[in-house]
């Protein structure tokens, strides 16, 4: 039993190790129908339990359809409609009674806090849909992506992200490109760089991963380009205030031409105004392929879990 939480955690062998076997199963679903479960359904019989404290369309998809096309099945618990929360029930006993009925537990949470609360009282494989310091689900699955359109390993790659640098993508990312040892550019306001521990991170990478105040500089002769929506869901700041620090931080067909030629633009989505139609729709965005790809990787992190990955 292993729990996916942080990239950081996770050895790099294993990163790797998911990545190759969503690549093979991706290769060998061709042939198949979305529910249709892989031939060796290596997860029948098992229950993937999935709580959602914030809102999610494609973590909660891939994951439901992941644990089927293993041969398992997927129960939602609305968190609302739980004790949970609401001083009746600790997050002990509900560890207990999770691991009781179900196998695996992959929580969306508000709380950095709760995930950790879960992983100390589970006896169960615990997975993190999303927290606020972190989205390691979406990371992993944006480098399978890169690579399958690039052929090549991610680590001969240069990659530019332009937006908010202090948020749980940007956080899972920067760890991703330290494991794998990626040179990552990042153009984002002062106000909104890396918190303090990234930065000290940042610092022993020799220069791999660079932080500018320009996006014009920060993506010259870059692989691949991406952001993220700048006010996240239940962003707790002056909207106002900070859409207009990034109103020099938009990723528009101008920007896109100081990219290579052969640039991809990548977007974990819901979409904001950080980016143009243009680019979002244009040729060079591959969003829609970046989506769907998340059920794969998806299927290959449950293995992982679950100690069944080749």
């Amino acid at each position: 039993m292993k729990n996916f939480l942080h990239i950081r955690d996770i050895p790099l062998k294993d990163l790797k190790k998911i990545i190759s076997d969503a690549k093979n199963r991706k290769s060998k679903r061709k042939k198949l129908n979305t529910l249709d479960p892989d031939k060796d359904s290596p997860l029948k019989g098992k229950i993937l339990l999935q709580m959602f404290e914030k809102s999610s369309l494609r973590t909660r998809l891939s994951f439901y359809l992941a644990i089927k096309q293993l041969g398992g099945g997927s129960l939602t618990l609305r968190p609302e409609e739980l004790h949970l929360g609401i001083g009746s029930e600790s997050i002990a006993d509900t560890s207990k009674i999770l691991s009781t009925y179900g196998n695996a537990f992959m929580l969306r949470t508000d709380s950095d806090k709760k995930l950790d609360q879960f992983k100390k009282y589970s006896s169960i494989p615990i997975i993190n849909g999303l927290s606020p310091s972190s989205h390691p689900t979406q990371v992993l699955s944006d480098i399978f992506t890169i690579q399958e359109i690039k052929k090549k390993s991610i680590s001969k790659l240069k990659l530019c992200w332009i937006g908010d640098a202090n948020n749980n993508m940007m956080n899972s990312l920067i760890e991703a490109c330290i494991k794998f040892s990626v040179s990552l550019n990042i153009a984002c306001p002062k106000s909104y760089q890396p918190n303090k521990k990234l930065i000290s991170l940042i610092k022993k990478q020799k220069g791999k991963i660079k932080i500018f105040n320009k996006k014009e500089i920060a993506i010259k002769n870059s692989d691949v380009v991406m952001t993220d929506k700048i006010i996240s869901l239940n962003d707790k700041v002056n909207k106002k205030k900070k859409l207009k620090s990034f109103k020099n931080f938009k990723v528009d067909t101008k920007t896109m031409n100081l990219a290579k030629k052969d640039a991809i633009f990548l977007h974990c989505l819901p979409r904001g105004n950080e980016v143009t139609e243009e680019v979002f729709l244009g040729k060079q965005s591959k969003v829609w392929q970046q989506a769907l790809n998340r059920v794969y990787v998806q299927n290959s992190i449950l293995l992982y879990c679950f100690s069944k990955l080749r």
